[in-house]
């Protein structure tokens, strides 16, 4: 489906029709639909930017930071991973030149900016409390997730939201990003508003 035609299905009414047209399951389209409105946020883990030209769609953020290394990762831990070695680096240059193409009028105009770094350097070096939410989808690891849940409470603004995708079971991640998010629930300074499916959705109350 090219993306001209995505995104005029994104601005349908929502409805599980239209979802499955688009590849998104019914939890990840709750996710985007309770992302704020007109707000600055990050994605962590950018991939082809099929989900980020949904946030752009139906969130409409005045700025979104797209985070994403787009680097080959070779040790046997990611084999499996969209970044492991199933891929080579050049694999992964070309993904990063398309979503610069793919997104070159919004980059243009300052409303997005491509960051090819990985989370903790990107993502830390935006200002504290300055984002209304972070949406999680990079690094599946257990280490990676919590990295990502713990600087994303400190860029999110009070009120702001920490989301992401895949929690439960998991595949080659063995459930590394459940155990990240269950912990992250016990944080006082977040609440959780709901898990379903593989989405988790976090409000930062403190």
């Amino acid at each position: 489906m090219n993306t001209v035609l995505k995104r005029s299905l994104l601005k349908i009414p929502f409805a599980p029709s239209v979802a499955a047209v688009l590849g998104l399951g019914g939890a990840r389209l709750r996710a985007l639909s309770d992302l704020p409105k007109r707000g600055v946020g990050a994605e962590i883990g950018v991939h082809i930017g099929d989900f980020s030209d949904a946030i752009l769609s139906v969130a409409k953020p005045k700025k979104l930071h797209l985070i994403d290394p787009w680097k080959c990762f070779e040790s046997e831990e990611y084999g499996s991973s969209w970044y492991g070695n199933r891929v080579d680096q050049n694999t992964m240059d070309e993904r990063y030149s398309e979503v610069c193409e793919r997104f070159k009028d919004g980059i243009t105009k300052g409303r997005l900016e491509v960051h090819r770094n990985e989370s903790r350097i990107a993502l830390g070096e935006l200002e504290n409390n300055s984002l209304d939410f972070v949406y999680i989808d990079g690094d599946h690891t257990y280490e990676g997730v919590k990295g990502d849940l713990e600087l994303s409470l400190e860029k999110v603004k009070v009120g702001g939201v920490i989301t992401g995708d895949d929690y439960g079971p998991g595949s080659w991640w063995e459930g590394g990003v459940k155990r990240a998010v269950d912990e992250f629930g016990w944080n006082e300074s977040v609440k959780l508003l709901w898990i379903e499916g593989t989405q988790f959705f976090f409000r930062k109350c403190k």
